[in-house]
Formats: C-alpha cells, sequence, structure tokens
C-alpha cells in the first residue's frame, strides 16, 4: 500500500517511521513546504527500513501522493506550551483550505487521515473541504489517549495494557472522557479486577488516572517542546487497520450523530477497515459521562460552526 504524509515534521516523520516498522506499506511518500526537511526526514527513515521489510520512502511533491490509498496530514502550525488546541484552529484552517485542495486533485481516491491539533476540528474542516464521505477522512481523534488510558490502567493493575479494554470518549483534549463504566481487565470489569487483587481504584486513585491521560500532553510538550511517538504509533495503527481490511474497533474521529448532537467530529468506538469507518457503536456509560460526551460533542459542534470555510 502507498502511503502519503503532508508535513515532515516530528508527527509526520514519526508516523512514517513507525509504518516502516510495521510494515504496513510498500511506499511512503513525504511532502512538505520545507523541501530539505522532508528530503532528510526520508532518508533517515529509509535507512532504518532494511531493518523492518522493504518499504520505500521518498520525499516528493503533491503529485506524487498519486495512487496514495492513505493520506496522513500533519501539517500546520505546531502546539506551543500553555497553548491550548483549540487556539490553534484559526492558524491550521487556513493551512488547509490550501493542502486539502492539493491532496484531493493528486489522489482523489484516498481516506484521509488528520492529525493535526485541534484535531477533531480539523477533521470535520477536512470532510467540509474534501467533499469526502465521513468515512472517508478520519481523526486520530481520542486513539491516543485510549493508549495512555490503558497503559496507565495496566500499571496500576499489573497488566499488559493490551488486556486492558478501556475508550477515552469525546474531543482530543480538555473535554475528553474517560469512560469508568465500561473500562474491563480482560472480561472483568476494572473495579472488580482491582478489588480481587488487592489494588482498589479508589476515588484518589481514578482522579489520579485521569490527570495522567487528560494532562499527558501539556507535560511533554513542557518538557521537550511536543509529542511525537506515542501519535506517530497511533496513526500507524490506524494505517495497519486500513491496509490490511481489519475491521478492528479504535477510538477514532469523524463527522457523525454522537449523543444527539448531529454531525459533529469527535471520537467515539468505531469500525475501520480498507473503505475507512464503517460503524460507530456507543459504549456503557453512566449519567455523567453520557452528560459529558455530550458537552464534549457540542464544544466542538460550536467551534466548527464558527470556522469561516
Amino acid at each position: 500500500m502507498k502511503i502519503g504524509i503532508v508535513g515532515a515534521g516530528m508527527v509526520g516523520s514519526a508516523a512514517a517511521f513507525a509504518c516502516v516498522m510495521r510494515g504496513v506499506a510498500s511506499r511512503i511518500v513525504l511532502v512538505d513546504i520545507n523541501r530539505a526537511r522532508a528530503l532528510a526526514e526520508a532518508e533517515d527513515i529509509a535507512h532504518a527500513a532494511p531493518f523492518a521489510g522493504a518499504t520505500r520512502v521518498d520525499a516528493g511533491s503533491y503529485d506524487d501522493l498519486k495512487g496514495a490509498q492513505v493520506v496522513i496530514l500533519s501539517c500546520g502550525v505546531g502546539q506551543k506550551p500553555g497553548e491550548t488546541r483549540l487556539e490553534l484552529l484559526g492558524l491550521n484552517a487556513a493551512v488547509f483550505r490550501d493542502v486539502v485542495t492539493e491532496v484531493m486533485r493528486a489522489s482523489p481516491d484516498a481516506i484521509l487521515l488528520v492529525a493535526s491539533n485541534p484535531v477533531d476540528v480539523m477533521g470535520q474542516i477536512t470532510t467540509a473541504l474534501s467533499g469526502l464521505p465521513p468515512g472517508r477522512v478520519i481523526a486520530s481523534g481520542t486513539i491516543l489517549d485510549t493508549a495512555r488510558y490503558r497503559w496507565l490502567l495496566g500499571r496500576h493493575l499489573g497488566i499488559a495494557p493490551q488486556s486492558v479494554h478501556a475508550y477515552v470518549l469525546g474531543e482530543h483534549g480538555d473535554s475528553e472522557v474517560l469512560a469508568w463504566s465500561s473500562a474491563r481487565a480482560g472480561s472483568v470489569p476494572v473495579g472488580d479486577f482491582a478489588a480481587q487483587i488487592g489494588k482498589p481504584l479508589d476515588a484518589g486513585q481514578m482522579a489520579r488516572i485521569d490527570k495522567g491521560v487528560r494532562r499527558a500532553a501539556y507535560t511533554i510538550i513542557e518538557g521537550k517542546g511536543a509529542t511525537w511517538y506515542g501519535i506517530g504509533a497511533g496513526l500507524a495503527r490506524i494505517v495497519a487497520a486500513i491496509a490490511r481490511d481489519e475491521q478492528t474497533v479504535l477510538t477514532v474521529s469523524c463527522v457523525s450523530d454522537v449523543q444527539g448532537v448531529r454531525e459533529v467530529a469527535c471520537s467515539v468506538p468505531r469500525v475501520l477497515g480498507a473503505g475507512g469507518v464503517t460503524e460507530a457503536l456507543v459504549p456503557e456509560l453512566s449519567t455523567d459521562e453520557a452528560d459529558a460526551l455530550r458537552a464534549s460533542a457540542e464544544m466542538l459542534k460550536e467551534t466548527f460552526s464558527a470556522v469561516p470555510l
């Protein structure tokens, strides 16, 4: 499978590297306004390919995206310390007007995978600008937040995060919702599992995990300026689901009706395969969680509605 990546910064290059290591692409093309940066990242990543497989990695122009089955959009302005994702919106919306036009010209049949913040609103902007069906414009959404949630729960319970089945819903940002009601360790509710092994999940521990998930990006940004490894791996996971037509369930963001809010891009568990997103699932939620998800969706819808297209 051929993958295009527009934006060869840390997120785009981390995604390319992760795709090479997973062996999910036969060819990756990096496109960036800074041609020298794209060339340098492509060559560096290409040198890693022999350790993993036979992926060809090149730098190119928009024309070189022809035939790509997935195009990752990781371009735009990066998040600065102390800056919320929503504050990035005005700057990145302007960038995407030009980028989406060029990508659709070169590769009109591609699935678009949005990774630029604020990612949910940027995903809905991309859907509007591209004219593609919602299931073919996928934002990374809370896939990384969900990974953080499972990692923290697994660490508390002393089990592998792959054995934790728990979701973060709504916005990839401050209003996100940790779905405790449906969280499971194996097939057992996490609260019951924790009690069985003598590591109870009391209110204090749940609050610490919530903070660890919700504030993770801010902590990383304060320390090194940006996040890239986690989201790069998350993007590669989404690409793998498309490449292998897995019909797997991931918390990604695309435009749909959520908790009574019509046509909004935010994350719920969704079925993902070769054609993009085909189904959205409704996890078990408490009344408070359902209300919080609705509020998150309403905020995102209001924010998108204020963007001039």
